[in-house]
């Protein structure tokens, strides 16, 4: 068994970590079995960037990183439903949103096996921060996204110099779309490239030294596709194998009501995902209707002894209104979150320290946002 490769995720075969595929040959999901290190003393005294864990990250040469020094965003109380919740900033990244964790180390990868063209799908966030680091690694990409998607977004794919291919159909459409053109080039999916999860674990690397080297008890994230969520498991189990911390925080999964097959699966006590039939969501970046990796948010959500939640149109909105009367400009799949936060603080809370995030900047939705404040 080699320390470090690319696992199967239904036959176990392995694959050299540096084989330039995202799936494998028979088409099933990768992920990566990677020995980190984590070492407090090297970190300390480092750049503020998730790049400080540098060891923990699968890049070999230094000189394929692509960054924008993304990373260490700030954590802050928020007081929600009388209760003090720690919130990751992570819609201050360099593209508005958490994507940036996963895509800078995606696409530093992807330099690195000398990848010149890549596709994408994505409902807006994970498009223009794949995007903007493939212009700065001056990599060609194409972006598959449906029809509809925020005019902001499209006009920051846009910009960055993507290919944008609009897909007259729903998000999955655009993800089968991106799936069929990958097969003739390299899929810079974050959802279906393991690549993308050890950016994203990042996230718990900095809770965790930012709680003084200690794991929160609840975290409680998106659960659309899962980037964060798996990221954070592997993460958080990172930092307890490394004898960092003692315990992996019970992970609480937040799914729009409109399109929640993961609550839906978690409430009938399923082992698989079961179809649905999905209503429009104001939080366009969590309606997954078939999450390719939905089997393994349902495991890791068991596994810590977690919960799934799902939150009404109405909640989110009420929530995207109270973020904003705080200061707090996000955007409605950030607020559908922060509804979930309210939801287990009244009814599941224990006196635990609860730790959670706001994931994309308000100006990513400014068309959605105009219509609930019209409204209100």
């Amino acid at each position: 068994m080699k320390p470090n490769a690319l696992i199967c995720t239904k036959t176990g075969e392995e694959y050299p970590l540096n084989e330039p595929i995202w799936q494998s040959p028979e088409g099933h999901l990768l992920d990566i079995r990677f020995r980190p290190t984590l070492e407090k003393t090297l970190i300390r005294n480092r750049s503020a960037n998730l790049w400080r864990y540098r060891e923990a990250i699968p890049i070999e040469k230094d000189e394929n990183i692509v960054s924008f020094g993304e990373g260490a965003t700030p954590m802050q109380k928020i007081n929600i439903a009388g209760v003090d919740v720690y919130f990751k900033l992570d819609f201050l990244f360099p593209t508005g949103s958490y994507k940036d964790r996963g895509s800078s180390v995606l696409i530093s990868k992807i330099k690195e096996l000398g990848i010149r063209h890549v596709v994408q799908d994505s409902s807006g966030n994970a498009g223009s921060s794949i995007a903007a680091y493939c212009a700065k690694a001056d990599i060609a990409c194409d972006i598959y996204v449906p029809k509809g998607v925020s005019g902001a977004k499209l006009a920051q794919i846009r910009a960055f110099g993507a290919n944008v291919r609009i897909i007259d159909g729903t998000r999955q459409d655009a993800a089968e779309a991106a799936w069929e053109a990958a097969q003739r080039s390299y899929y810079a999916s974050h959802c279906w490239n393991p690549f993308f999860f050890q950016g994203t674990k990042t996230f718990a690397f900095e809770v965790a030294e930012q709680l003084g080297w200690k794991a929160p008890d609840v975290v409680i994230l998106p659960a659309g596709n899962g980037t964060l969520l798996i990221g954070a498991y592997i993460g958080f189990r990172e930092l307890m194998k490394a004898g960092i911390t003692d315990k992996i925080p019970k992970l609480i999964g937040v799914q729009a009501a409109n399109c929640s097959p993961l609550y839906e699966a978690y409430q009938e006590g399923l082992p698989y995902i079961p179809a649905i039939t999905a209503l429009p969501s104001i939080a366009e970046g969590i309606a997954i209707a078939k999450p390719i990796r939905g089997n393994q948010m349902l495991q890791y959500v068991e596994l810590t002894e977690g919960i799934f939640l799902a939150v009404s149109e109405e909640e989110i909105t009420d929530a995207l209104l109270l973020m904003c009367s705080k200061g707090y400009f996000i955007e409605p799949t950030s607020a559908a979150v922060v509804a979930g936060v309210r939801q287990y603080v009244e009814h599941f809370w224990e006196g635990e320290k609860i730790v959670s995030v706001l994931t994309g900047s308000g100006l990513k939705a400014i068309d959605k946002i105009i219509t609930v404040l019209k409204s209100s």
